[in-house]
């Protein structure tokens, strides 16, 4: 895992963040076993339901890709903020199902960090083996 390569796609990613009503940016970039990086930002919507994490995005387009959890050895989440800032429930759970629970998760604001697992983050959690 390129933790520094990550991080520095996650704020470069954060620069194009659509945060007009909470002006809270973030970016997030996934790395892939092979080496690929995969951005995600928030995108925000005056219909706030509608509003996605850059988390999700970045997930979500590697999965696009043709990539799976399996493949996904980390991911890093950038934030505008002053204090540093976790990933929010909805996000959690999308990881949970997404992301192997052992992996890697960089949260970072440019002046603190804390790297914690999947499974760390949201433990007993829910998930598609709980349907069987």
């Amino acid at each position: 895992m390129n933790k520094e390569k990550m991080l520095s796609e996650a704020f470069a990613a954060m620069e194009y963040a659509y945060a007009p009503y909470s002006h809270f940016h973030v970016g997030a970039c996934v790395e892939t076993r092979d080496g690929k990086f995969f951005r995600g930002i928030n995108i925000e919507n005056a219909s706030y339901p509608v509003t996605v994490c850059g988390e999700r995005v970045a997930i979500f387009n590697a999965y696009a890709n043709g990539y799976r959890k399996d493949d996904i050895v980390g991911i890093a989440i950038v934030t505008s903020g002053n204090a540093l800032s976790a990933s929010c429930g909805m996000c959690r759970q999308a990881m949970i199902e997404l992301l192997k629970k052992d992996t890697p998760v960089i949260f970072s604001n440019g002046q603190e960090e804390m790297i914690m697992t999947v499974d760390e983050m949201l433990p007993h959690s829910f998930s598609g083996d709980d349907l069987l």
